[in-house]
Order: C-alpha cells, then structure tokens, then sequence
C-alpha cells in the first residue's frame, strides 16, 4: 500500500503524487481511493486502493532509471507493422504494459512514422497519450519539467 506524498505511476495516466488517500461510497459499496496529482495538465485520478497492483499501479523509477530510458531512446528500433489496426493494438498492448521502455517504443515508433508519413487521428491521439506518460515520469524521476524533457525526446527523431 502506499502513501500520501508517494509518487506513483498509473500505466494509462502516468506519474503522480498521491495527495490523498478518500473513502467513497459507490454503487452503496465504499472503498478507498488514492487521490493522484498528475504533473501533466493539473489532472486528478482516483484509483481504487484495492486492485491496485492489478491494474499495474507502481513506484515511480529512480534518476539513474530514468536516464538510462533516455540514453536508449535514440537507440530504440522501431519495427511497425503496415496493418494499422494490428499496430495500434500492438503499441497499446505496450503502453497497458506499464513497462517505461515499452511505452518509449510506442513514442520513437509514433514519432517516426508520424514524421515519414503522417499520423491517422487514432494514432495521433496514441501519440500524445503514450508521451504523457512517459514524459510525466520522466519529469518527477530527473526532477525536471516537461517542455525541456519533450525538446530532448523530440531531438532524437
């Protein structure tokens, strides 16, 4: 279980800082909720405190962690395939993974297809969700914001 002041990563949201832990009662059964803070566009979850683990909730990475994600981000290969319906299940498999390599995959591949070709409005929309994730932990992991972590990812395409 974790605690106010953690911060914690939700694999469809992102990180964030957990401001509060609130009981409420839904569909007359009540149960806990972390009240996240995400970095990223002052949004804010709930998320169960039971199925947690589930759902791929865990601790944001360390520094070293973070930088080793950004040193291999220009290394990533980017193998999609041309079926658009298989890729974006595939990238969307990767970014439930909640695996931060796997999510930086999805952005190199994105970001390079985008810049080949183009984006469809689905995959755009992928595009942005899967950077926010990536970016806001980046952000919190190297204590940085996000304009300068974007610049660096956008550097590397």
């Amino acid at each position: 279980m974790f605690a106010v002041g953690d911060y914690i990563v939700h694999p469809m949201h992102g990180a964030g800082i957990i401001e509060n832990i609130v009981s409420k009662k839904i569909n007359g059964c009540e149960q806990e909720y972390y009240v996240l803070k995400l970095p990223v566009g002052d949004m804010v979850v709930m998320v169960p405190v039971v199925g947690c683990e589930s759902i791929g909730v865990r601790t944001v990475i360390s520094a070293d962690e973070a930088n080793d994600v950004l040193s291999v981000f220009p290394d990533i290969e980017v193998a999609m395939t041309q079926n658009w319906n298989k890729r974006y299940r595939e990238n969307m498999e990767k970014i439930k993974s909640g695996n931060l390599l796997e999510v930086a995959e999805v952005v190199k591949g994105l970001m390079c297809r985008d810049a080949d070709r183009g984006l469809s409005t689905g995959e755009r929309k992928m595009l942005h969700t899967a950077k926010q994730i990536l970016i806001s932990e980046l952000v919190i992991s190297l204590n940085s914001d996000f304009e300068s972590i974007e610049n660096k990812l956008n550097s590397f395409v």
